[in-house]
């Protein structure tokens, strides 16, 4: 059990979410897409070691993930993420197809992969599990 606030939205995700992506202009675009939606986001970060810190800070339910990030990739940061206390569920997004990434996204400590181009939150919640 967590004692996360569940938010109610349109989309079916009720979650707290944290975008992690280098570029800025992704980051906003993501966020005002999302939150258009009705989804509660709480917060940013530009590279895995940020991730790891807003994680530990604002405690959100899901990070948006990409898998390109300067400092150190995705599946590194999913990892990292999955051995903290009370790990958020982490999607995985690039701009790259899933093809690209072969057997390291079914390996990945990630509930699932949304490519940046399909993003929203109908498909945030299908990677989830919950209804949309």
């Amino acid at each position: 059990m967590t004692d996360r606030p569940a938010d109610s939205d349109h989309s079916g995700v009720r979650a707290r979410i944290l975008i992690v992506d280098d570029y800025v202009l992704f980051r906003s675009s993501a966020r005002r897409m999302l939150e258009a939606q009705g989804l509660q986001v709480v917060g940013e970060a530009g590279d895995g070691a940020a991730a790891i810190a807003a994680v530990r800070e604002l405690r959100p339910d899901v990070v948006l993930l990409d898998l390109q990030l300067p400092d150190m990739d995705g599946f590194e940061v999913a990892r990292l993420l999955a051995a903290e206390p009370d790990p958020p569920a982490v999607v995985l997004t690039s701009i790259r197809a899933a093809s690209d990434y072969g057997a390291r996204l079914t390996a990945a400590a990630a509930r699932g992969f949304v490519p940046k181009v399909e993003l929203s939150g109908a498909t945030i919640s299908a990677v989830l599990g919950e209804p949309g």
